[in-house]
């Protein structure tokens, strides 16, 4: 059967659907007699001489129910744990698989079909994909999966893209064992997110910032108040004292939006005693400059190309509030706020073809006798691959200070980040 064969049967078939009045998601016995009747439809224009005969005309009926039924070509992708990413552009489909090998669609599809497929994942959600909203992200598959869609006039094309959320639970231990900390840089920010640091965890797309947040959430201690706040959900550790809060979109009218920044906002009213932002994008992170001169630890993600970038990087988010603080103030806050800033690189492995993801440094902030940024590494990777090697340089006073309070009469400090001791 060709492409076109299909498409054409397809295009009737819904047709036929429209006119029927009948469900498909109810009235399956139906539902088969329609395509059914389509399919042997064609196959009588194709002995006329019309058009090609098809070689299987009940694998086309299987086809076709699983196109209207179901999610069509995507429908096994999404059932498969081993997916990680699934990419739409138009009519192609390729798809990333766990380790990180990219691979396509060996099933033909169209552009409409899989738009189908896009929609009726959008359906059951309450974010709208439509000529109104043509940049849409909603959570899918009872919140397992990130869909993000644009649409033209945006894209030249349906653009999609569908995150599947791991469904392993990342701890710094875990981290260990994939290589991406050592024990002494684990043990350590186990130490800061007891203690109640403030740590910016930034990294290109897909270097793991989400999974390494929620390591770090995970050693907050349970009697510590979280409240996490995200454009759409995607941290799904378990929170003993706090919440998880999702911004919300417009509704048709143009009303009833929360914004991220909104929820920032909201939860410096909830007594949190440590403040967690998915991703850092725009305004909410100055919101952000409230929560930690209130006193609160900060924890988020922010996408940079190395620690300093992401310290700055914050700043230009703080400043898009457009508030009219002068950018000197906003960076004075963050620098007397702000304890460490993990850096995540990531690449091909070279000898599988697949992903790594590793912890290129771990920088603390330190005292500075200028309004700016001033910091110095405390572990560091000189390229992915190699070790994450401790400088030998301590975390600045106020934070040592911080730590011991919190954990009097512990072993020292030095012997954790040479990693030969736990705290």
């Amino acid at each position: 059967m060709t492409v076109d064969a299909y498409h054409e049967i397809r295009r009737r078939a819904l047709e036929r659907i429209d006119g029927s009045g009948l469900d498909p998601q109810r009235d399956t016995a139906r539902l088969v007699e329609l395509l059914r009747a389509t399919v042997d439809d064609y196959q009588r224009h194709a002995h006329l001489g019309e058009t090609r005969s098809l070689a299987d005309p009940d694998a086309t009926v299987r086809r076709l129910l699983q196109s209207v039924t179901y999610f069509g070509p995507l429908g096994d992708l999404l059932a498969r744990d081993d997916v990680e990413e699934i990419f739409i552009e138009g009519d192609k489909v390729t798809f990333l698989e766990a380790g990180g090998r990219l691979r396509g669609l060996d099933v033909p599809s169209s552009e409409s079909e899989n738009r189908q497929v896009v929609e009726r994942l959008m359906a059951t959600t309450d974010r709208r994909l439509d000529a109104s909203h043509p940049v849409s992200q909603a959570r899918i598959l009872d919140g397992s999966a990130r869909l993000t869609a644009v649409i033209p006039p945006v894209s030249d094309h349906l653009s999609a893209t569908i995150r599947r959320y791991a469904l392993r639970k990342e701890t710094l231990a875990s981290l260990v064992e994939l290589g991406s900390l050592t024990r002494g840089a684990a043990d350590f920010l186990s130490l800061a997110m007891r203690a109640s640091t403030s740590v910016i965890v930034s990294g290109p797309p897909s270097a793991g910032k989400t999974s390494f947040l929620s390591a770090l959430i995970a050693a907050v201690p349970s009697d510590h108040c979280v409240r996490a706040c995200e454009e759409i959900r995607e941290l799904h550790v378990p929170i003993v004292h706090g919440s998880y809060y999702e911004a919300r979109p417009p509704s048709l009218d143009g009303g009833g939006e929360i914004s991220l920044r909104q929820l920032v906002k909201a939860t410096l009213a909830m007594r949190p005693d440590l403040i967690v932002v998915g991703e850092v994008r725009g305004g909410e992170a100055f919101e952000l400059t409230r929560a930690v001169n209130a006193g609160c630890g900060l924890a988020c993600t922010i996408h940079a190309n190395s620690a300093p970038d992401a310290l700055d990087a914050l700043v230009n988010a703080a400043l898009m509030a457009g508030e009219n603080i002068p950018e000197r103030v906003v960076r004075k806050v963050f620098a007397s706020s702000i304890d460490l800033v993990v850096h995540l690189e990531r690449d091909i492995e070279p000898n599988d073809g697949g992903i790594r993801r590793q912890t290129m440094e771990i920088r603390a902030l330190v005292p500075s006798l200028h309004e700016d940024f001033s910091s110095e590494p405390l572990f560091r990777r000189d390229r992915l691959g190699g070790p994450l090697d401790w400088t030998g340089s301590m975390p600045p006073p106020s934070l040592v200070r911080r730590l011991e309070r919190a954990f009097p009469g512990q072993a020292n400090l030095t012997k954790v980040l040479e990693g030969v001791a736990s705290w």
